[in-house]
């Protein structure tokens, strides 16, 4: 059966406005989601029913859909505007700094002047002294060349190195030349530093001289840290170890006393207080068993041998008898 109107059978009807509404708001919440963070936006805010509000316009949404396409509205559009004003009329107006503006002279380097260098050295004071004398033949009018100390760590051409510093000249339309000198520090007095320009022999002369380094005796030497572990600094000797402690020294032997032998009479007392001592009695003349009599040994007397009258004792001669009894 044909029809005069409508679509065709089977190919599904033609869409109404309300459903090409909705298939273009699905499209642009995709689209939306794919570029825009929603984690990142101050005013995006799921409630506990579900549902998403914006804090700004106070307007409550179904879907994420319905929140991107209310961002894209004139009405949280002019909120956005009308915040941002009010922003910036409430903050404190601040001075702009004021950036001097700079302007780089390009001129043709015709390459490096001439110099001189001169290294003296003044005995009175013990101090070292360079002279620099840089030729500037070809120099601008009514210009005077400019010196400059620069830091090793300032340029970029060698590596740096803290023992060392850089002296700078510079004058147009000559390239700027450098020297390297220690790093010592320079002595600025008015008759020690100075510099001179000589228009009539466009020559430019500067003159340093470095401090004097103190000796190194009167220094104080500062006591080495203490090494933990026991290990030392590479290149640093170690230290000695202290000698081990020594044991006291055993206490002396008591005075051993004399025994007194068998048959031998005690020493003699010891001497009294707060008098003379005693004499010993020199031993009695004669020989015999006496004769070998030393001082504070004394033997005791032999007891009388025991026995009857006329009997003779082994090793002792024959006792004589009793003298008879003489008359009256």
């Amino acid at each position: 059966m044909d029809r005069d109107w409508g679509s065709k059978p089977g190919s599904g009807g033609a869409a109404s406005a309300q459903n090409e509404a909705i298939d273009r708001r699905e499209r642009l919440r995709r689209l939306a989601l794919e570029t825009i963070d929603l984690a990142k936006d101050p005013y995006f805010m799921r409630n506990h029913l579900g549902s998403y509000e914006c804090k700004l316009c106070l307007t409550l949404h179904n879907n994420e859909g319905n929140y991107l396409a209310h961002t894209q509205g004139k009405r949280h559009q002019t909120n956005l505007a009308k915040r941002a004003a009010r922003e910036a009329k409430d903050a404190p107006a601040q001075p702009q700094p004021h950036k001097r503006k700079v302007t780089v002279r390009k001129t043709v380097k015709i390459g490096r002047p001439g110099y001189r260098v001169t290294k003296q050295f003044d005995s009175e004071t013990k101090q070292r002294s360079l002279l620099f004398q840089i030729e500037y033949p070809e120099i601008e009018d009514n210009t005077k060349p400019r010196h400059r100390f620069m830091s090793s760590f300032e340029q970029r051409v060698q590596a740096c190195d803290k023992r060392y510093q850089y002296l700078l000249f510079a004058a147009e339309p000559y390239e700027i030349i450098a020297f390297k000198v220690p790093s010592t520090e320079i002595d600025k007095s008015t008759p020690k530093f100075f510099s001179h320009w000589d228009p009539d022999l466009k020559m430019f002369t500067l003159q340093l001289y470095f401090k004097t380094k103190p000796p190194e005796g009167n220094k104080p030497q500062a006591a080495p840290p203490p090494v933990p572990n026991g290990t030392a600094a590479p290149g640093v000797p170690p230290r000695p170890l202290p000698p081990p402690p020594q044991a006291p020294p055993p206490p002396p032997p008591p005075p051993q006393v004399p025994t007194p032998m068998a048959g031998t009479l005690p020493p003699p007392p010891p001497p009294v207080a707060n008098g003379p001592p005693r004499p010993i009695p020199p031993p009695p003349a004669g020989s015999g068993t006496m004769a070998n009599f030393t001082p504070g040994i004394q033997t005791a007397p032999r007891p009388p041998p025991q026995g009857f009258p006329g009997q003779q004792i082994q090793g002792l001669g024959a006792r004589p008898p009793p003298p008879p009894p003489m008359g009256r």
